[in-house]
């Protein structure tokens, strides 16, 4: 829960933005960019650029929502865990009202292969926080200073006035590898004792990155990431509101 006594300004969902505060933070830029994603329509998810390395999704926070995640969050407890979920996830929880725009930003960089400046802010949040808690990890990012004046920054460079009061919320998205293909990576199993699961398995799965849940959520095989994004939001979100307020943008090579 986030603690009310810490209260950020809240991030417009705009990539300018977006950029800006990735640039602050020790992206190098001209390899990778958030762009807006203007629709779920196959021709206009086609027109962002690939690969999309991540996706950062603005949606209402209603009781609807709230109601739906706890119960989702009870069933993974009640199974006993996510057994395809990579152990190595970089995930930070969220104690900071309206931090979940900076939580995104840390948990779509962090978790793809972009390039960031040495000795920057994120290289050395990510290097001091790579052996913490989450939990130990939204400590960290409370006491670095340096976010907390990059957020502001970032916060006031947006095309509407800030809200403190928003009753919107950022989640993350990125595809991440199947825990098993992650032990053959790292060693500690064999190929031969790896399964796949068939035909279209590409060994990775969609995980949902949002600092205010119990910890990293897999929905299930990732075959495009873009695109299954896309799905799940249509599913979970769209279909059960008529609320206009949701903004898509992806982490993906800088346009033409």
């Amino acid at each position: 829960m986030s603690d009310d006594r810490l209260r950020w300004i809240p991030l417009e969902s705009n990539p300018e933005v977006f950029n800006k505060w990735a640039k602050r933070a020790g992206l190098i830029t001209g390899q990778d960019a958030f762009t807006d994603v203007y629709g779920l329509d196959p021709e206009l998810l086609a027109m962002v650029p690939q690969p999309v390395k991540a996706v950062v999704l603005l949606f209402p926070d209603s009781p609807d929502t709230h109601k739906q995640k706890n119960e989702e969050d009870a069933r993974i407890a009640a199974q006993g865990g996510q057994p395809h979920l990579d152990p190595t996830i970089f995930y930070v929880k969220q104690k900071i009202s309206n931090a979940c725009g900076t939580i995104a930003l840390i948990h779509a960089l962090a978790n793809s292969d972009v390039t960031w400046a040495p000795n920057s802010p994120l290289h050395n949040f990510i290097v001091d926080g790579k052996d913490k808690t989450p939990e130990e990890r939204a400590d960290l990012l409370q006491s670095r200073t340096l976010f907390s004046d990059i957020h502001a920054e970032s916060a006031q460079e947006g095309q509407t006035i800030p809200d403190v009061n928003t009753d919107l919320h950022f989640t993350c998205f990125v595809a991440a590898p199947d825990a098993d293909i992650r032990k053959v990576a790292t060693g500690e199993e064999s190929p031969d004792q790896v399964s796949t699961g068939g035909d279209g398995d590409t060994g990775l799965r969609l995980v949902e990155l949002d600092g205010r849940r119990p910890g990293p959520i897999d929905h299930g095989v990732c075959t495009d990431l873009l695109n299954d994004v896309a799905a799940l939001v249509k599913k979970r979100y769209l279909a059960k509101t008529e609320s206009v307020y949701f903004n898509l943008m992806a982490l993906a090579p800088p346009l033409q």
